[in-house]
């Protein structure tokens, strides 16, 4: 089994939200292979914690304009590691040094990764 067409669009919707955020190191995993819960992870990292904040914050407003609500969001007031669920797709935004120290990528290592599509985001900010 992999990821649906659908959960691969909102995928990438959610990556250029993060990216207009000025997130690092953007990664999609599709792990609908061994979860049967969701498609796809959307990994990303901010540099601090206020910048963490405004990445989900940019990524929940963007799935919510798309008609996407998160059916779970955790760890905003910390600002270390926000979790949003919405579904199809998990989006997890961490601070640069947890996302190294709970380094999901290499749990994860197995499941195939999504090519994203930024160039879009970065042509805006460019015109």
């Amino acid at each position: 089994m992999t990821a649906t067409p659908e959960s691969i669009e909102l995928v990438q919707l959610a990556a250029r939200a993060a990216d207009s955020k000025q997130a690092d190191d953007l990664v999609a995993l599709d792990v609908s292979e061994p979860l049967a819960l969701t498609d796809i992870f959307l990994l990303a990292s901010g540099r601090n914690e206020r910048n963490v904040v405004a990445i989900a914050g940019e990524i929940e407003d963007k799935m919510i304009e798309a008609g996407v609500k998160p059916l779970r969001r955790e760890g905003r007031a910390e600002g270390r590691w926000i979790l949003l669920d919405f579904g199809d797709i998990v989006v997890h935004v961490f601070h640069d040094e947890d996302r190294q120290f709970y380094s999901l990528e290499r749990l994860w290592s197995d499941c195939p990764a999504i090519a994203l599509d930024l160039e879009t985001t970065s042509q805006a900010a460019e015109a």
